[in-house]
């Protein structure tokens, strides 16, 4: 291993501050990662981390050396892009992240057919619904609900995420199928809970354009959207669902839409997100490729749900500017 190798290792190091994540996003033993430390520090002839048994602080010289291994890290990845671009077949290694559910339901798919037209594309899908460090983590693409508040990243929409209300036919028999939006907020609901975001209301648009909320009787929390919607078919809870997480439950009669007449806030829509501008042959041809999968005007999620242009006001064009209650 050369110096420029142990430069970029000791910066991932850094990054992911400690050892362990290190030699795990390179699938290595943490003692090679130590080892190879230990040479870059010889070979500059300063020490670059203060080791514990169980933690490092960065020295002087070793921040000096982040900025210059950052510089060069970027210098290399500039360097591969436009050399890339030169081929007439897509090759090499592309990184995607995704969350969980959009990378089993709607990358893999595409992965499936891009790897029959670029046999030489090598891919290695990332299922995190933890916030992924694209840069730290060499990822060429991400795919997110949301776009990034990041403002170095580029971050493209690929399609809208609408929302709708579900309950099952037993739930409905159990609890009676409520008429406005007040009525529903008194029934048992399931909803999402994670550290980083936990639902406790309804945004929607009322009859005067404005955005209000309605509070919600979460009887039950979870971090993971299929997880919600397994509670809500069992007929003790209704949960506002993002459509993309709907397969056939609605189609099948085994979930209705409710309340359809509230005009709903759309959802955070899907975003692709990437470190650079100016992206590789591969990473562009996959980008578009996902982009014609979903959908370029109605994304494919919303064919699981017959009528749903005419639901929660999605068809509507207020007249008057959106604001919000005080």
């Amino acid at each position: 291993m050369d110096t420029t190798s142990r430069l970029i290792m000791f910066l991932e190091v850094v990054e992911q501050g400690s050892f362990a994540k290190a030699a795990s996003l390179r699938h290595i033993d943490r003692s090679v990662i130590s080892k190879q430390i230990t040479r870059l520090e010889d070979e500059l002839g300063v020490r670059l981390l203060n080791r514990t048994t169980r933690s490092f602080s960065i020295t002087a010289a070793g921040a000096e050396m982040v900025k210059q291994a950052k510089a060069l890290r970027a210098l290399l990845n500039d360097t591969f892009r436009v050399a890339e671009n030169y081929h007439l077949e897509p090759k090499g290694l592309l990184k995607i992240a995704s969350s969980t559910i959009i990378g089993k339901r709607y990358i893999q798919p595409v992965i499936n057919d891009f790897q029959k037209r670029f046999p030489q594309v090598e891919i290695e899908l990332l299922l995190e619904d933890r916030l992924v460090d694209i840069v730290a983590e060499g990822v060429d693409v991400a795919f997110r609900v949301g776009e990034p508040k990041d403002s170095s990243l580029i971050a493209r929409k690929i399609a809208r995420n609408r929302l709708l209300i579900l309950a099952s036919p037993e739930y409905l028999d159990t609890y009676g199928e409520p008429t406005t939006i007040e009525e529903l907020g008194a029934l048992p609901a399931a909803s999402y809970s994670s550290s980083a975001l936990r639902v406790e209301s309804i945004d929607y648009i009322n009859k005067s354009g404005i955005l209000a909320q309605q509070a919600i009787k979460s009887v039950y929390r979870a971090n993971d959207a299929e997880v919600l919607m397994m509670k809500t078919l069992s007929g003790t809870t209704f949960f506002t669902a993002p459509a993309f997480i709907v397969a056939d439950e609605v189609k099948s009669g085994q979930l209705k839409p409710i309340l359809t007449h509230v005009h709903l806030k759309e959802y955070s829509g899907l975003y692709a997100v990437y470190p650079h501008r100016d992206l590789p042959v591969r990473t562009r041809l996959f980008f578009d490729a996902v982009k014609e999968y979903i959908g370029k005007d109605k994304p494919i999620w919303e064919n699981n749900i017959p009528n749903f242009d005419a639901m929660y006001g999605y068809n509507k064009q207020l007249t008057k500017p959106i604001s919000v209650l005080p």
